[in-house]
């Protein structure tokens, strides 16, 4: 399925998004740098009938394994980057369960209200858009006691510390005309993380920080993970008294 809204600005993912090599089997869900260390989809909890959202999908790999085999009843595979929804339409179109959308992460969320269980971000749309933007609209997308897990990077990739407040840099990226230009990504130290979290809407359930220390002369990275649920909104019913999810092969709304 394909779902498309417009966006604004030139695709500083298009590069990205064209150097895409094709379709890959990934055999277990990894939210460190370097993919291939740490926790892996035991952070997002039983997602069997579950409703699914990746926000920043990229190529669609981690959308395609949790739709194919984490039982989820739908995954939403969100990009803002023409280039990339493309690229991971043409990859993944036939997995069943998997829906792509060229959107804003936070202008789709904020127009579908109570539709998600689940919503994550592997170096993704929590990196790359602000989070007092992005954090309020996936609490709004997420239903009571929903859960939001990322990952984001502990420090530069240079190795320059995270920002101690809430501000973007600009890094250097090339333009679809191959221009040099420059993209902002949030590198924050967790505890700021932390307070933007409970700020706006949700509660802690896991913190950790993933070192790789490089192999074959890579460089080192550190991987802040978190794993938070919204908080229950004032009047709001509790999850035991929500209607069950939808599961694959149910006529549901009867």
């Amino acid at each position: 399925m394909t779902s498309t809204s417009p966006t604004t600005g030139p695709d500083r993912w298009h590069h990205f998004g064209a150097s895409s090599h094709g379709r890959r089997s990934i055999s277990r869900l990894h939210w460190d740098w370097y993919q291939r260390i740490g926790p892996g989809a035991e952070l997002l909890g039983d997602l069997a009938g579950r409703t699914v959202a990746e926000l920043g999908a990229g190529a669609g790999h981690q959308a395609a394994y949790v739709a194919a085999e984490l039982g989820a009843a739908r995954v939403t595979a969100i990009d803002s980057s023409a280039a990339q929804h493309t690229r991971s339409r043409d990859f993944y179109g036939d997995v069943y369960g998997l829906e792509f959308v060229h959107s804003d992460a936070a202008d789709h969320l904020q127009t579908h209200p109570g539709s998600l269980d689940v919503a994550y971000s592997i170096f993704g749309a929590l990196d790359f858009s602000d989070p007092q933007s992005l954090l309020p609209s996936a609490a709004m997308a997420l239903r009571p006691g929903g859960t939001l897990v990322f990952s984001t990077l502990a420090h530069y990739r240079t190795g320059a510390p995270p920002e101690t407040e809430c501000r973007p840099a600009d890094i250097p990226t090339r333009m679809p005309d191959g221009r040099p230009g420059t993209m902002q990504r949030w590198v924050l130290e967790a505890s700021v993380w932390k307070e933007l979290l409970d700020e706006h809407g949700f509660d802690v359930v896991h913190g950790d920080t993933v070192h790789d220390p490089g192999r074959y002369g890579e460089a080192p990275v550190a991987t802040t993970l978190f794993r938070a649920r919204t908080k229950r909104r004032s009047g709001a019913p509790s999850p035991a008294q929500l209607p069950s999810p939808c599961r694959r092969g149910q006529v549901c709304g009867r």
